[in-house]
């Protein structure tokens, strides 16, 4: 078990535990912090020391094999695992790297140094700004909350209203500041994974670029590095969409704290004061205790803990409850008092204190109290209903006409169900499709409704629907299905478990996968590959019940599952399961070994790549298998997982995308030496999106005759943003005079509007 999940919920009972997981979790980060001042020191040494290359290399690799990722949950996805493998395979190139004895390190500070110090600073720097501030509103609430208990009643109204203002301030401050510091923790923790694995990465990158005598080892390196962008993409993709959802979830409990404090049937739990009796001539004490009241049982659990003593837990105390009554001002100097008659102790009788009015009824409540007239407390709780959406013959009809016009009239359309609609016209529109009396209304034929408001529409009704399609009783198997180590037995369990939806759950489920492949089937002009989709209709087909935050961090693995579901839709709606019968010899489908895991992921789509550091393409040019129409992300799914939001979030307002996906793709790497040393061959780019700079002359070009292009004329076939001085800024259709070739492999030099420099070879065609 790695570290738990910080349910928000628990900032406000802040019980003893919720504080042990919080120093868990900064541990965990002051140990990454440790570690990223270790590499930049050792960096430094890199770049300082080249005399001593072997010995500083040699550290460098030590310092990342004795680094091991932590991570939220009970298990990992197959990304995450190469992630956490992550730092022990770089330790080991390294090694092999020390053994040519080559200078190997040039400029590593863009790529490596800047990044982790960076990543040191602002994210982990702001974790202990965080830490500082937690630590000040937990002393400053919990003094004013003993002043306040200390109070007394006799005390003018005024005053005491007074007085319960500052302390519900406070309380208000502590208790936002520890929704904050909980989010901010767990945030990092989910960040660090990629935030600090791809600085290393692309540090590997720049190694190989100027090592040429290590050309054999970088061809070892190509499929690893390749497996980790892969992985850490969908990581990347995958934390957006958690992230927004986390958001949504902490400011939903911002709202209504109340509806969302921990509670269960079996129990209810925490903090009262107790008075504790001692001898004349000392009087009596008021003593702080986490509490926990088993409804069933009666059974108070009672354990001291003191947040001022460095959070020091003290022995547990049990006790059976016989009756709670309310304790009035009359008998006793205190307000929010509770009167509890024991029966394990006859003639016992605990005197014990809320910290609140809210929370006075929270704990008579709970415990089933009188008032002294003999009534009991009760509470109410209202819903809110949304949109009628039934998965009915209605329901059905929309799903059909829905998809029919996506297919007819915007497979194509990049960004397709990531980019969202109008709000008034998506519910609109949906409002009058799951009308019976519109059935005649036929979307394909229709202009009246664009794309994005029908992507959107459906998307909402499936969101809608009074159960997910995939339903609550089958969550937890699909997800736990989705933690198992074996492609092939993750498989043949959706297969199973696909089988146990209702029959029309199956039949819509089945539509809408056969549907989304074929959209995945169309991604080099969407830009919507599986590993997109997968993100985008995760949380819509599929959620559970209880909405707490440890259910938000499998949100990945609710898309591995949508993913699996659109590779292998035929054979999983089309064909019945096979089970395997009792006492069969047939053998157990084991982990894939290093070799199966590769054709795996080769037969993987790949997943949307951030190109500020790294060209993903090169990696899949160089493989056959990876350049199929299903499988080839080829220049053009270079789309920023930035806008991962997209599955969390309900539907948007209209957003022009267009451009900010043209512009990742064009956007090249971090640096040009970089870009040029990571493409080995670019591919023929359809018309729709620009490819990014290669280091070679396409197929295309390699079977044409060698052409000068000494002081020729060139025209721009796609736009392009300059990185650096040296670079040229076009638009399609712009022309260039003067044109020669560069010295840079996959680069020209060109004049544009009196301005002369560097342009990407594969953006223009000779005139």
């Amino acid at each position: 078990m790695g570290l738990h999940p910080l349910e928000f919920s628990e900032s406000y009972l802040d019980s003893p535990s919720f504080r042990e997981k919080i120093k868990a979790h900064e541990a965990e980060l002051d140990k990454t912090n440790r570690f990223i001042k270790e590499l930049y020191k050792d960096g430094k040494n890199l770049i300082n020391a080249t005399k001593q290359l072997g010995m500083a290399q040699r550290k460098f690799a030590q310092c990342l094999g004795e680094f091991q990722f932590e991570y939220i949950g009970d298990a990992k996805t197959d990304d995450e695992r190469c992630i956490d493998e992550s730092v022990q395979e770089f330790s080991s190139f390294l090694k092999n790297l020390e053994d040519q004895r080559e200078l190997m390190m040039r400029n590593i500070t863009e790529t490596l140094m800047k990044p982790l110090e960076k990543f040191r600073k602002d994210q982990l720097g702001a974790v202990r700004a965080e830490r500082k501030k937690y630590e000040k509103e937990t002393e400053k609430y919990y003094s004013s909350l003993e002043k306040l208990l200390n109070m007394s009643a006799k005390k003018k109204e005024p005053q005491l209203q007074e007085a319960d203002i500052q302390v519900e301030t406070m309380r208000q401050h502590f208790q936002e500041e520890s929704l904050d510091y909980v989010c901010k923790l767990q945030e990092i923790q989910e960040r660090k994974k990629f935030e600090c694995v791809e600085p290393i990465l692309a540090f590997f990158q720049t190694v190989f670029t100027f090592y040429h005598q290590g050309y054999e080892l970088a061809k070892d390196f190509e499929y690893y590095k390749r497996s980790l962008q892969i992985s850490i993409q969908n990581t990347r993709s995958r934390f957006e969409g958690a992230r927004s959802e986390v958001y949504e979830l902490m400011k939903r409990t911002k709202q209504a704290p109340q509806e969302y404090r921990q509670t269960s049937s079996i129990s209810c739990e925490g903090y009262l004061y107790v008075q504790e009796k001692r001898p004349p001539p000392f009087g009596s004490s008021w003593v702080k205790r986490y509490c926990t009241f088993v409804k069933e049982q009666k059974i108070l659990h009672m354990v001291t803990f003191d947040h001022r003593s460095g959070g020091k837990i003290g022995e547990t105390e049990s006790v059976t409850l016989k009756s709670c009554l309310r304790k009035t001002t009359d008998t006793l100097d205190r307000r929010f008092c509770l009167e509890l008659d024991i029966t394990d102790r006859p003639g016992t009788v605990f005197t014990v204190q809320a910290l609140s009015e809210d929370d006075f009824k929270f704990w008579m409540q709970a415990m089933g109290g009188k008032e002294p007239t003999g009534g009991y407390l009760g509470r109410t709780l209202s819903k809110e209903r949304g949109i009628d959406a039934q998965l009915d013959d209605v329901g059905l009809n929309f799903v059909k006409n829905s998809i029919s016009a996506i297919e007819v009239r915007g497979i194509n359309d990049q960004g397709l169900y990531r980019i969202g609609g109008v709000s008034s016209k998506v519910q609109k529109l949906l409002s009058l499709m799951i009308d019976e009396k519109s059935k005649e209304v036929d979307l394909s034929a229709s202009e009246d409704w664009d794309i994005k408001t029908i992507t959107s529409a459906l998307k909402l009704y499936l969101r809608s629907l009074p159960e997910p399609l995939m339903t609550y009783g089958l969550y937890k198997e699909f997800i736990s299905l989705a933690k198992g180590d074996s492609p092939e037995s993750r498989i043949q369990a959706v297969h199973c478990l696909i089988h146990k939806l209702p029959e029309r759950n199956r039949q819509v489920l089945g539509l809408l996968m056969k549907h989304l492949a074929n959209v995945a089937a169309h991604s080099k002009q969407n830009l919507m590959t599986v590993a997109n989709l997968g993100v985008v209709f995760g949380p819509t087909l599929m959620r559970p019940q209880e909405e707490t935050v440890a259910a938000i961090m499998d949100l990945k693995f609710q898309n591995i599952v949508v993913e699996i579901l659109m590779e292998h839709h035929e054979k999983i709606f089309t064909d019945a399961p096979e089970l395997s019968s009792p006492g069969s010899d047939a053998p157990v489908a084991s982990a894939p070994t290093r070799q199966s895991k590769k054709v795996s992921r080769q037969s993987r789509p790949l997943a949307v790549y951030n190109p500020q550091v790294l060209d993903i393409q090169n990696a899949v040019g160089n493989n056959c298998s990876l350049a199929t129409d299903e499988t080839s992300m080829g220049s053009n799914e270079s789309v920023s997982s930035q806008s991962s939001t997209a599955s969390a979030s309900e539907v948007s307002t209209e957003k022009t995308e267009h451009a900010t996906l043209c512009s990742s793709l064009s956007s090249g790497s971090s640096s040009r030496s970089t870009t040029a040393a990571a493409c080995s061959s670019a591919p023929e780019a359809p018309s729709e999106s620009p490819p990014l700079a290669s280091t070679a002359a396409s197929e295309k070009d390699k079977e044409k005759p060698e052409e000068s292009v000494t002081g020729r004329k060139a025209k721009a076939v796609y736009p392009c943003e300059a990185e650096h001085d040296s670079e040229l800024s076009f638009q399609a259709g712009a022309i260039f005079n003067a044109v020669i070739q560069s010295r840079e492999p996959g680069w020209l030099e060109g004049e544009l509007e009196g301005k002369r420099g560097l342009i990407p070879e594969n953006y223009v065609e000779m005139l």
